[in-house]
């Protein structure tokens, strides 16, 4: 389906959980609260959107949370996502702390790809950022995932160091970015740097402009040279760098807008569709779905499936997620954050 400025929009983000096992200060810091279980969507409502999103042209799903391997039925919900006529490519983005445990359960339910997030590989950066000492964990887990017959992307948010090393007894690695993009040369796999959007926690940190990073990387890279392979259906820009296994990819969300192509929604681990990240706007499916029968959820019963496939449900589920398409924005606002009307944390969004 088509936007009202021409956009062809194919592509879903779907949390489905607040919940995570790590304790990230950009993100979910020590103290915030997630919501009761009874107002996340249940693994039905979520197919059953899924179904009447790919009716509308979604071809590809990013299953993300929260931290997605924390619900136990995650697996289980990318095999009946892949089953989905129409939807061509699941992929999931994990802070791979609990990815060894479900990697092969993965490959087996048909995931096309796993997004890995690592901000730094200095140790004491990583517990400072997370609240965790998993390094090694996740090191390790990238190392097995990369011999598998999937995409492997590693997703590092680019921090600021010096702001992060303020009030520290050492200063952290200003090349930290290096180390990061040495991944791709030891192993076949994308690493992609992220511009720290300012939603959320994340208004109190400060982002690397992908141009300076950019800079750099030419600097310590002299041969680098543009990569237009396709990558996916996100907006990375990627790099080749000789010799390297993977190749480098730069998601400017702040200082390079890709909103002239942006082909995306995102769905809450609550229910609530986006057409755009920065902006409150969209529409409550979980609302549509239950049709007031919320007091049942709170009590801990679920409504039939045969009730989720009724067609007028659909049709009015149809109807509210057409609307949020024809209704997405022709542009973020993230360089103007006055603009910016979304209040919720990211956590509460999804990643």
């Amino acid at each position: 389906m088509k936007d009202s400025f021409g956009r062809t929009i194919d592509y879903m983000r779907i949390s489905i959980t607040d919940r995570c096992n790590l304790r990230c200060r950009y993100c979910i810091p020590e103290g915030v609260e997630c919501v009761p279980r009874w107002k996340i969507l249940s693994l039905e409502e979520i197919k059953a959107i899924a179904i009447c999103a790919a009716g509308l042209g979604i071809r590809y799903i990013k299953v993300t949370g929260g931290e997605p391997l924390v619900r136990r039925d995650c697996c289980r919900l990318i095999e009946g996502l892949k089953a989905i006529p129409g939807i061509e490519r699941v992929t999931i983005t994990t802070n791979g702390v609990l990815l060894e445990r479900y990697l092969y359960e993965l490959v087996r339910a048909g995931i096309d790809g796993i997004n890995i997030s690592l901000d730094t590989l200095d140790r004491e950066m990583y517990r400072d950022i997370t609240g965790s000492d998993n390094l090694d964990r996740v090191l390790d887990v990238i190392k097995k995932a990369s011999v598998l017959p999937v995409s492997v992307k590693i997703n590092a948010v680019s921090l600021d160091f010096e702001q992060m090393a303020a009030g520290r007894s050492r200063p952290y690695r200003r090349d930290g970015w290096q180390q990061l993009a040495e991944l791709a040369g030891e192993y076949p796999v994308d690493v992609r740097f992220i511009e720290m959007m300012p939603i959320g926690y994340g208004k109190n940190f400060k982002t690397i402009n992908h141009q300076e990073l950019l800079e750099e990387l030419r600097r310590c890279y002299p041969k680098m040279d543009k990569d237009n392979r396709t990558h996916g259906p996100g907006p990375a820009v990627y790099y080749q760098i000789p010799g390297f296994m993977g190749s480098i990819g730069l998601i400017s969300a702040v200082h390079g807008s890709f909103c002239g192509s942006c082909n995306r929604i995102r769905l809450t681990s609550q229910g609530y569709l986006k057409a755009c990240l920065c902006y409150e706007d969209g529409v409550d499916l979980r609302s549509i779905l239950r049709d007031g029968q919320e007091s049942q959820f709170q009590e801990g019963h679920y409504p039939l499936k045969s009730r989720l496939e009724d067609g007028r449900l659909q049709e009015k589920l149809r109807a509210a997620m057409s609307q949020v398409i024809l209704d997405k924005p022709g542009a973020h606002c993230f360089e103007h954050l006055e603009q910016i009307t979304e209040e919720n944390n990211m956590i509460s969004i999804g990643g």
